[in-house]
């Protein structure tokens, strides 16, 4: 009997350990933005898991890389499996309420995340979903007022600071905006603000220190994908359309959806 068990505790100490190394290689492959390895070892970390919990998890994680591998049908299929092994996980509904708002189906993603925040009313990046949700259907001020909410909770949360600098910018307030964007600054010298920052030089058509900022975005951080963009939009409207398709290129190989870029990259086909 005592053999039987011991042979049983080491088969189940084998699994555990191949299994911890599978989650190792998983994220690892997701750090160096190589998704198609990422979904590959996520899928059978899910496929094999039977505790529901970490089963969601890997299946939430199979959704995001198979959303950055512009696989919108599975990433959704990945979201809801692991919405079924795990009803009350904040994280599958915040990435269903995302992504149904990046298809447009606005009425989905405000379904999805109210769910959400039912299940953890402090989610900062729920509210931060839903505020964009809102001010696309031009609901500006329940938008203020969930980015106003996560500062109740998480006053120095620079997402929400910059979401209401960028409500100021995206109402035509860019004095305001880049008054906001220059004390954010002076606190905190990030690439997220100088990206921010960028695009609000970029609206008020100074190029120069538009240009100036983006670059120390991504000098400060090379991976944050979102700079690459802003870089691109840049260049274009200075008519250096190469060199944005370079910098939109570039955005993808970081982790930008690239079906989110169809707009941009219709510049870029040969004439």
């Amino acid at each position: 009997m005592k053999k039987h068990l011991f042979i049983i505790t080491l088969a189940v100490s084998s699994l555990q350990f191949f299994s911890a190394q599978d989650k190792k290689i998983a994220e690892e492959c997701m750090q160096k933005a190589d998704y198609k390895c990422a979904e590959e070892q996520y899928a059978k970390l899910a496929d094999k898991e039977m505790i529901q919990q970490y089963q969601s998890e890997y299946f939430n994680n199979l959704g995001t890389a198979q959303r950055r591998l512009g696989k919108t049908a599975e990433a959704f299929k990945s979201y809801e499996s692991a919405l079924k092994s795990n009803p009350k996980s904040a994280a599958v509904y915040a990435n269903l309420g995302s992504l149904h708002n990046q298809k447009g189906s606005k009425t989905k993603a405000l379904d999805y995340l109210n769910k959400g925040l039912i299940a953890d009313d402090q989610n900062a990046e729920m509210y931060l979903t839903r505020a964009k949700v809102y001010e696309g259907l031009n609901k500006k001020d329940l938008a203020e007022k969930d980015l106003n909410q996560i500062l109740t909770f998480a006053p120095d949360n620079i997402f929400a600071r910059t979401g209401l600098a960028n409500l100021k910018k995206r109402n035509g307030n860019l004095e305001g905006s880049l008054s906001d964007y220059n004390k954010l600054l002076s606190e905190k010298p990030e690439s997220l603000l100088y990206n921010g920052r960028a695009d609000v030089y970029l609206k008020l058509k100074k190029y120069k220190e538009a240009l100036a900022d983006v670059n120390k975005a991504i000098s400060i951080d090379p991976k944050f994908s979102q700079s690459y963009v802003t870089k691109a939009l840049i260049l274009f409207d200075s008519a250096k359309d190469k060199e944005a398709c370079a910098s939109l290129d570039k955005a993808v190989a970081t982790g930008y959806e690239k079906a989110a870029l169809t707009e941009q990259y219709a510049k870029c086909v040969k004439k």
